[in-house]
């Protein structure tokens, strides 16, 4: 998916609890269709947690017989994507040849380093039937030494990754490790990623071993020093505080965070980098058709101007 800077004012929940360092409001988007896009990361008093530097929460939308989404390849560099979806299917192709149909609960993760471009798009069949689509898609920013990094792609289908559940919690570990286990995806930096639903009044423990860490709320409401909150938000909590939410109804939830990394990035459509030099010769690359195309795709989504 694409991103382009807005003008949004700067939004916050106020809070009380000492432990959180911010309560982000996502910012809603209709990108055409009835499709609705929450945007919690970049935000004007936050632009990462650990590497996470884009979080976008997509739907919930009912797409009708014979239509669907069709994000056009499009070009990235010095960012992992992952696409996580809760509701429906996108049909994943890659300039490296990776042809991929993304389905609920499965680990999509694709390293743009020096340079990738990629399709996002319905497939066929779900195309003909329509169908509900809700779900996340997030950048993380690769780390200094690792920016230029050849392309590559991981995918893990749901069942490939560990899941715990115990006392009315119920945790997908989708990167990183949590909860004691660690999941099967490869990373270049330290950073972990779970989806965690709770059962109405079960506390769920948010690790303290991470430098940085956030919960997305995608439904549901939680407490926190008797404080609640209810989705969507995004919640940043302080480094180092032991964490505990309690669900104050049945609540879906994202864990994500992991290592700062040693400075800010430059963000420009789907381009992330250390260097407004490396962003302007990526602009570059894609307006004289550099990037390598994707297969069996024959448009694209122009720079924009």
């Amino acid at each position: 998916m694409s991103w382009l800077p807005d003008n949004d004012p700067v939004l916050g929940d106020v809070k009380s609890c000492d432990a959180l360092e911010l309560v982000i409001v996502p910012r809603t988007r209709d990108l055409g269709d009835g499709f609705a896009v929450r945007r919690a990361l970049p935000h004007g008093r936050r632009q990462m947690v650990g590497p996470f530097i884009f979080f976008d929460h997509f739907g919930p939308v009912q797409f009708m017989s014979g239509k669907g989404m069709d994000v056009r390849p499009h070009p990235h560099i010095g960012l992992a994507t992952v696409t996580y979806l809760f509701d429906g299917s996108i049909m994943h192709r890659g300039s490296e040849g990776n042809v991929r149909e993304i389905q609920p609960g499965a680990m999509n993760l694709m390293t743009a380093g020096r340079g990738i471009a990629h399709s996002e798009r319905t497939p066929d069949l779900q195309r003909q039937n329509g169908q509900k689509m809700l779900g996340l898609q997030s950048w993380i920013a690769l780390p200094a030494g690792s920016e230029e990094i050849a392309p590559s792609f991981q995918h893990y289908a749901a069942a490939d990754l560990p899941v715990v559940s115990d006392g009315g919690i119920t945790a997908r570990i989708i990167a990183g490790s949590s909860f004691g286990v660690k999941s099967p995806v490869a990373m270049v930096s330290p950073w972990f990623y779970a989806e965690v639903t709770a059962e109405q009044g079960v506390s769920v423990p948010l690790d303290a071993d991470h430098e940085e860490r956030a919960i997305y709320l995608v439904d549901g409401e939680v407490e926190i020093s008797n404080e609640r909150y209810e989705g969507p938000r995004l919640l940043i909590f302080r480094p180092g505080d032991r964490i505990t939410v309690k669900a104050a109804k049945p609540t879906r939830m994202m864990f994500l965070g992991g290592d700062a990394l040693e400075g800010p990035r430059h963000i420009w459509w789907n381009f992330v980098s250390s260097s407004k030099e490396r962003i302007e010769q990526a602009k570059q690359d894609w307006k004289t058709g550099r990037f390598a195309a994707v297969p069996n795709e024959h448009e694209f989504i122009p720079l924009p101007e």
